[in-house]
């Protein structure tokens, strides 16, 4: 397998990708690009896919949008084992997995992710409106199975792949939570991939403008 991601720094759809292949031990070959650039166009139309990453390439199949591709490893490679096993505890999962993948705008605009830095915003209302939802999410699937493991569903699943940008968000722009997603979010920033991840982040010199959000803490 091939998967097609932007600088690590900036690219949160691209750790998501990234994500659920490392967190998972699954092998596969990683093709970095640079975000915006004339390559990074040519080389995505290559494969019919969007101009966005991650894609993800494999035996001639060619998956694009992050959900997407944990779907596809989920079920080609893990026996469905990406998501919770209960039923009840799976259309949960997939509820705050989409609600993730189609909404919390306020966040996404305002607090791009930018894992070298430590910024501060002034945050709208719909952010912290947003902040407020996520939040709640986190502390209530925290305590729900909390004796089942670190995870918002005990065992990391899909729905920890789409919200650890997020607790990378809240890092770089000081966001303050309950202690409950406190936890969760120092969880996932202590993963072993994501601190893989943070690693080749922390290297690069590429700057994107338009993801350098607020001011910068001395």
């Amino acid at each position: 397998m091939e998967l097609i991601i932007g600088n690590k720094n900036y690219s949160s759809w691209s750790l998501r990708g990234w994500l659920m292949m490392e967190a998972f031990n699954l092998r596969f070959k990683e093709t970095k690009l640079l975000l915006f650039t004339e390559d990074f166009y040519s080389s995505l139309s290559a494969h019919e896919a969007a101009d966005k990453v991650p894609v993800l390439i494999d035996e001639g199949i060619t998956v694009w949008d992050s959900l997407a591709i944990c779907e596809y490893v989920s079920e080609r490679y893990l026996n469905g084992k990406g998501w919770p096993e209960h039923y009840a505890d799976r259309a949960m999962a997939r509820s705050v997995s989409n609600e993730m993948h189609s909404g919390f705008f306020g966040v996404r605009n305002e607090l791009p992710m930018n894992c070298r830095a430590k910024r501060r915003v002034e945050l709208s209302e719909q952010a912290k409106k947003d902040i407020a939802r996520i939040d709640q999410l986190w502390s209530s699937l925290r305590k729900t199975h909390a004796d089942q493991g670190p995870w918002l569903f005990g065992e990391f699943s899909i729905a920890d792949v789409m919200y650890a940008p997020v607790a990378l968000r809240f890092r770089t722009y000081g966001i303050e939570v309950s202690e409950e997603s406190q936890a969760y979010c120092d969880a996932l920033y202590n993963h072993p991939a994501i601190q893989l991840w943070m690693k080749d982040a922390l290297l690069e010199t590429e700057i994107v403008e338009e993801d350098e959000a607020g001011e910068e803490i001395d």
